[in-house]
């Protein structure tokens, strides 16, 4: 698989957030926890990133994912109770307007981490 060796470094430390935060916070919170998870392993991390949208190699718009790990991976953070088929489809999305062709959709809205590989 595409990018195996950095998702699943992704996964490790979204699993340490997930065991030692829980459940019940803002997505914010998870996502700062994230960042340094990422870091204190030396993976490069970028927050609220802003990527342009196109159609037809023309820009169209933009969309601000939540995290853009080594460049190479987005990662979309939920804190909800269920993960819905519409926040699949926005990662989804996500990958179909840019160049990159890996996401993780991670959802620690629940007492037990759920996390979606995905690709265009």
């Amino acid at each position: 698989m595409l990018h195996n060796d950095l998702t699943s470094k992704i996964l490790e430390a979204a699993f340490e957030v997930s065991n030692e935060l829980g459940a019940g916070f803002l997505e914010s919170v998870y996502e700062k926890a994230l960042v340094v998870a990422l870091s204190q392993k030396g993976i490069p991390v970028r927050t609220q990133v802003r990527l342009k949208v196109k159609f037809r190699d023309v820009i169209v718009g933009e969309f601000c994912a939540d995290m853009l790990v080594a460049e190479k991976v987005i990662v979309e953070l939920k804190s909800v109770r269920a993960v819905l088929p519409e926040h699949k489809a926005q990662v989804i999305n996500y990958l179909k307007a840019t160049e990159i062709e890996v996401g993780l959709l991670l959802n620690f809205g629940n007492s037990k981490l759920e996390y979606y590989r995905l690709h265009k």
